[in-house]
């Protein structure tokens, strides 16, 4: 990569200075703070990806000059050939900006456009990175020439500081042109010496890779050509569609085999909840316990976790010492209208989703799910994960007077379970239809259906609705809808947000980063709500999506709204400063996403939306509940979730502390 600035390495110096150009950039901050681990992982590849790209595309610059170097007028052929690419560059230049203005951005366009757009940009880059370097080449000569150095400043890697300097001053000029906004949390431990360092380790790691695939791709391939038949040349690509082939299948064996301890993780009991102290600890209107038809050991963890932590309708009498009284009567100051019921299937409850969607519908019949007023159907995460604050919340807010009915789908987290999106989607489907035939079947009063999905399972959710816009859950008898966390790839999401469809009501929906937003809509808007999305502005989870690669996503677009910082509440907005890089902004979004699910304090922020939780519920499901009482439920969820915590990593109920107070 260091090799004197000659004619054979002009490619590879030209790709210095556009990699070298492209560093300051990967540390800019994004939506929330990423570890010096992070940020060399996204400054090694997008370096990496960077100096690939162009040593490739000025390679075939080369290629194509010294056919055009032999009609060119010159001392050398190194000179002509010198002329010839320098020209080819400076042509590149206008053709990528033709491409890209031949297509312009459009909201929602294919992934295909964007790419083409991109390929267009990239001509552009190529061409300005050549054309500039054989400038710094010609300055660098003239200097070497005059102070008589011999050709040794020729052979300085000029490139690399050429590179950062003009970055430097770009992004400076562009900086003074941005308005003052706030500025949201941000890392400030983050080392740029050790970021360095972990970059060239990533950059270090993928071109031995490179090199050992290739060499072994080489020695297949001589090896092929020394005892059959045919060019050398042929059987080094068998060599490398060998190797590939190869590390693909032991990849996928080593993924199949993860996933498969992943998932008995999942089944495995906990000391508190295991398969005999577990059922004597729900009761008789829950899935799992010791009259229901879906055994405990088959809801998995995270459905035992979640029967287990259903809101108490009144004062339990033999509490365990450090266990606060936590009921609907006691929190509510009012009695308890009903106890809760919750029904869980879990993935390992039925084989086949027929059958879980059969065993659900039994279990609703058994635990008198119809006769309450609020039928909340939950879409779980990947792993099965009921959000607790959620659930509690319904409960508080109606005394108890509601059924919960959940299918798991997956055992897997929700990055390792988007194969399992289908699958959910269809269970999901079969579900809500069953159960839309049954209460039209029914006299008398009936439950309001409303929806709530958390991730993934808002995804799998909204899935089911695609294509039918707000009409999908009107027709499916889903009064009302609560989404939180939506991924950027659920297709309903971006049917209903963007751009005008017939059969999208936009005043029964809205997208909000926190409630203070509901709370300013004009009274008849608020009133009319009936379909809610929060998405916190520095959620990865809700940005990033494999088009970023291609095209700026709409949440960088130059009329978005400055940052604002919202006490109790995540900041609203994306900072100004933020532009779209075309692989850094895919890195850094990819990042973002991995670090907004990472647990943390009890606070609306990223990828958490515990703290959120009530009012939204109160708010979108309708329920009745003064302020008081509404603050009094907030207060019990977080508390809620320090004792829980505190409880599923306890070896028994004897074992627990005095848990800290909200």
């Amino acid at each position: 990569m260091t090799r004197p600035a000659g004619l054979h390495g002009r490619g590879e110096q030209t790709a210095l200075l556009l990699t070298a150009a492209t560093v300051p950039g990967t540390f800019e901050p994004s939506l929330i703070p990423r570890s010096t681990l992070d940020q060399g992982i996204v400054t090694g590849l997008a370096t990496t990806l960077q100096y690939v790209l162009v040593v490739a595309a000025q390679d075939a610059v080369e290629a194509a000059a010294a056919t055009l170097a032999g009609r060119l007028p010159g001392a050398s052929p190194e000179a002509r050939q010198r002329e010839a690419a320098a020209l080819l560059d400076l042509a590149l230049i206008p053709a990528g900006m033709l491409v890209q203005r031949a297509l312009p951005r459009r909201p929602g366009e294919a992934v295909v456009r964007g790419l083409a757009r991109q390929a267009g940009w990239r001509t552009s880059l190529t061409g300005t990175g050549g054309a500039v370097f054989a400038l710094v080449q010609a300055g660098t000569g003239w200097l070497d020439r005059r102070l008589g150095a011999g050709g040794r400043l020729t052979r300085l890697p000029v490139a690399i500081p050429v590179g950062l300097a003009i970055t430097s001053v770009l992004e400076a000029r562009r900086r003074r042109q941005l308005p003052d906004e706030a500025e949201p949390e941000q890392s400030s431990a983050l080392s740029p010496v050790r970021s360095l360092a972990a970059a060239a380790g990533v950059a270090a790691g993928v071109s031995a890779f490179a090199i050992g695939e290739q060499m072994l791709a080489h020695a297949a391939g001589s090896l092929l050509a020394d005892r059959l038949p045919g060019d050398a040349r042929l059987w080094r690509l068998t060599g490398h569609a060998l190797c590939l082939g190869g590390i693909g299948a032991a990849g996928a064996a080593l993924y199949q085999r993860a996933m498969r301890r992943i998932e008995a993780g999942t089944t495995t009991f906990e000391p508190l909840l295991d398969d005999r102290a577990g059922p004597s600890l729900v009761g008789p209107s829950l899935s799992g316990g010791a009259d229901s038809l879906v055994s405990w050991a088959s809801l998995g963890r995270e459905g035992r976790r979640h029967a287990f932590a259903y809101v108490r309708p009144r004062p339990v009498a033999d509490r365990p010492p450090g266990v606060p009284d936590l009921s609907i009567e006691t929190v509510m100051r009012e009695p308890a209208k009903a106890t809760p019921v919750q029904v869980y299937v879990g993935l390992d409850s039925a084989p086949t989703a027929e059958e879980r969607v059969e065993l659900a519908l039994a279990e609703m019949d058994r635990t008198g799910a119809w006769d309450r007023s609020l039928l909340m159907l939950v879409s779980p995460t990947g792993t099965g994960y009921v959000n607790y604050c959620a659930v509690a919340a319904a409960q508080y807010l109606t005394r108890g007077d509601v059924a919960t009915v959940t299918l798991q789908y997956s055992k897997r987290p929700s990055p390792l379970s988007l194969g399992k999106i289908k699958n959910a989607r269809e269970q999901n489907r079969l579900l809500w239809l069953r159960i839309l035939r049954r209460l039209q079947g029914r006299t008398g009063p009936l439950p309001r259906v409303v929806l709530f999905g958390e991730s993934l399972g808002a995804h799998t959710s909204q899935d089911v609705l695609m294509h039918w816009g707000t009409l999908g859950p009107q027709v499916l008898g889903i009064e009302r809808a609560l989404w939180i966390g939506t991924p950027y790839a659920s297709k309903w999401m971006q049917q209903v947000t963007r751009g005008h469809r017939t059969d999208v009501d936009g005043d029964l929906l809205t997208v909000v980063n926190d409630f203070a937003q509901v709370e300013a809509l004009p009274p008849e808007q608020r009133a009319a709500l009936r379909y809610v999305l929060v998405s916190h502005d520095n959620d990865g989870v809700t940005k990033f999506g494999a088009d970023l690669i291609a095209s700026r996503p709409a949440w960088l677009s130059s009329e978005r709204p400055a940052v604002e910082i919202v006490p109790g509440a995540s900041p609203r907005g994306v900072p100004v400063r933020l532009r779209w890089r075309p692989m850094t902004t895919f890195l850094h979004t990819l990042v973002d996403m991995k670090n907004a699910q990472v647990p943390g304090a009890y606070r609306a922020w990223a990828h958490d939306y515990r703290p959120d939780l009530a009012r939204f519920i109160r708010e979108v499901y309708d329920l009745p509940a003064s302020d008081e009482q509404l603050a009094r439920v907030e207060r019990a969820l977080q508390e809620r979730e320090t004792v829980r915590e505190k409880l599923f990593a306890a070896e028994s109920l004897d074992a627990l502390g005095e848990p800290a107070r909200a």
